[in-house]
């Protein structure tokens, strides 16, 4: 008796992944990876945060350092220097036309201690017979009004701040030579060169400490 035909669709291959037509068992590996997609696997490749952190400190070492930029004074100390300046250049012009033209007079007593007309027409008033010192303010305090302008302090330029301070430093000591020569030389005082003395006094003070404060030159970077 011949044997009974397999049904229809049903030859003898078996389908894939079945055994008896059960399933399979699977690795359970692979059941991970499914069942975690692309998604688990993206998130294992994104560097963690101390990843991240030593990146940008090897990217940091690897950049050149930013050059350190010009400390500019504050607008107070900007216009209180220029106006110290002002003045000064003032007086000085004054001193300058009243030395060279005797028709005008000086508006100050010219007997007793307080006598500007002897200060200003003495031979001390001539530097080496040839400078009058009246001149030689005015020169100064031309210098010093541009150089103390708000234009002037925001320039970055560190030698011009040096320039400034070596200016007001010789400034200080012609005016402790003249001031010596009013009382113990001629043992008069003039009150405009006073005035200016005490100018290029607080000039001193100001573009020494401005200078100290590091007004003008490179800010300091700390490592």
């Amino acid at each position: 008796m011949a044997a009974p035909r397999q049904a229809a669709g049903t030859g003898g291959k078996k389908n894939k992944g079945t055994r008896g037509g059960r399933p399979e068992p699977q690795a359970a590996g692979d059941q991970g990876r499914r069942a975690g997609g692309p998604a688990q696997t993206r998130q294992a490749q994104r560097p963690t945060q101390a990843q991240r952190a030593r990146e940008r400190k090897v990217a940091a070492a690897a950049a050149p350092p930013a050059e350190p930029g010009i400390k500019i004074a504050p607008l107070w100390f900007q216009l209180v220097t220029w106006a110290l300046s002002i003045a000064g250049l003032g007086v000085s012009t004054y001193l300058t036309i009243t030395h060279y033209d005797s028709s005008i007079p000086l508006a100050c007593s010219d007997t007793g201690t307080i006598n500007c007309a002897l200060v200003t027409h003495s031979a001390e008033s001539m530097v080496f017979g040839v400078f009058p010192v009246a001149v030689l303010g005015l020169a100064f305090y031309v210098f010093m009004a541009a150089a103390t302008s708000p234009w002037a302090w925001r320039l970055k330029f560190p030698a011009l701040t040096w320039i400034r301070v070596a200016s007001v430093v010789v400034g200080i000591g012609f005016v402790l030579y003249l001031v010596y020569t009013e009382l113990f030389t001629l043992d008069a005082i003039c009150l405009w060169c006073t005035s200016v003395h005490v100018l290029t006094f607080l000039l001193f003070v100001l573009i020494v400490g401005g200078a100290a404060a590091g007004y003008g030159f490179r800010e300091r970077q700390d490592y």
